[in-house]
């Protein structure tokens, strides 16, 4: 079987400990944090981000010990610097007029051509990589895949407020993303050369100048033999990250499998992919998917279950039956979004939420203070 290794960044929100306001202190941090997490922490648009990434891992339980060490390592110094690290899709309040961009050629590049969109494009993502046996493959399991987006990303909605505002989604995240041009979920491509040719076409015409500017939610990487997830909110707790990193491998091995044994997968055009997507953005686990085979809308847990059944038989051979059987801890807890959501109910304050977030951040990872 083929080795489907794992990489995962995730994208943390850097806060004031007085404010609960997000604050630019990223070098703060990465100063802070050089001698034992120089080759993992990476600077992002905005510098009241930080993008924390494992290296390759074989397997999920390497993955999660891998980002547990980490994120414990990231909240200490957060602490020894007067500052919190949280996870989220969006901060509840804060403003992206107020937060800088970071200084360097490659964000500079991206203001000059989108303005506002960049500016404004204050959002924290989960993206996970998983290796694959070749680009071709890649496409194949690509186009298959994006079946399984709204799926997956339902299980991930951790972005109900906006600047200060409830917005009536679950993931707001990306109706802030879809400005940007490139993104969302990508088109059906027959064959490699196909898709290369798009690629080529963009780069020759002084569209893009490589292949990393396309972000969809899901591509085969432009550098690295992965596919690349980046559809997902960035997760509160490790449990939920490591989870969704689970059924994206599987979802992977299960298809490749398929492959293998010559069997195909029905293929479904974009605009009714986008309709799910829709649909799981505005109502997370709680929304009715359409079930294009049966052409009806299905409960949400009804299509986890079927989702589970269908990677049933690689998730013993991955070795992550239990991580992957955490989604149903998720539909019984609620996602981060309903939990974000339940707090603001309790208490009308946003700071508390934070505080919430904040705490679910650092759950089950021990560090030197006590977590507030």
């Amino acid at each position: 079987m083929h080795q489907f290794t794992i990489g995962i960044e995730e994208e943390y929100q850097i806060i004031d400990v007085e404010s609960r306001d997000l604050i630019s202190h990223v070098s703060k941090i990465i100063e802070g944090g050089k001698s034992v997490l120089s080759e993992n922490l990476k600077h992002e648009m905005h510098e009241s981000m930080i993008e924390m990434e494992t290296g390759i891992c074989q397997n999920i339980q390497e993955a999660k010990a891998e980002l547990t060490n980490l994120r414990r390592h990231l909240i200490n110094i957060a602490h020894e610097q007067g500052l919190r690290v949280s996870g989220g899709g969006t901060h509840p309040f804060s403003n992206w007029e107020h937060n800088t961009i970071t200084n360097g050629e490659r964000y500079n590049k991206i203001v000059d051509d989108m303005g506002d969109v960049a500016r404004g494009n204050l959002i924290f993502g989960l993206h996970v990589h998983i290796g694959i046996p070749n680009r071709e493959e890649g496409v194949r399991i690509q186009n298959v895949m994006r079946y399984f987006l709204p799926h997956v990303y339902a299980l991930s909605t951790n972005s109900p407020f906006w600047i200060g505002r409830s917005t009536g989604f679950k993931s707001y995240r990306q109706e802030i993303f879809v400005k940007f041009p490139r993104t969302g979920i990508p088109s059906y491509f027959n064959s490699l050369a196909e898709f290369d040719s798009y690629v080529d076409l963009l780069v020759k015409t002084g569209t893009i100048d490589n292949a990393k500017k396309i972000w969809w939610d899901l591509r085969v990487h432009p550098f690295y033999p992965t596919i690349e997830f980046r559809i997902c909110d960035m997760p509160l707790r490790i449990e939920e990250t490591v989870c969704l990193a689970a059924i994206m491998q599987s979802l992977v091995a299960k298809i490749y499998k398929l492959h293998q044994q010559n069997l195909s997968f029905r293929s479904y055009r974009r605009l009714l992919l986008n309709e799910n997507k829709w649909r799981a953005s505005k109502d997370g686990i709680h929304s009715n998917l359409i079930d294009f085979g049966k052409e009806e809308s299905v409960p949400y847990p009804d299509l986890l279950k079927e989702l589970l059944e269908f990677i049933d038989d690689v998730v013993d051979e991955l070795g992550c039956r239990k991580e992957v059987e955490y989604a149903w801890k998720i539909l019984e807890n609620g996602t981060g979004a309903d939990r974000q959501l339940a707090v603001y109910k309790e208490t009308g304050d946003l700071k508390k939420v934070v505080d919430y977030m904040i705490a679910e951040t650092e759950y089950g990872i021990t560090h030197g203070e006590t977590a507030s």
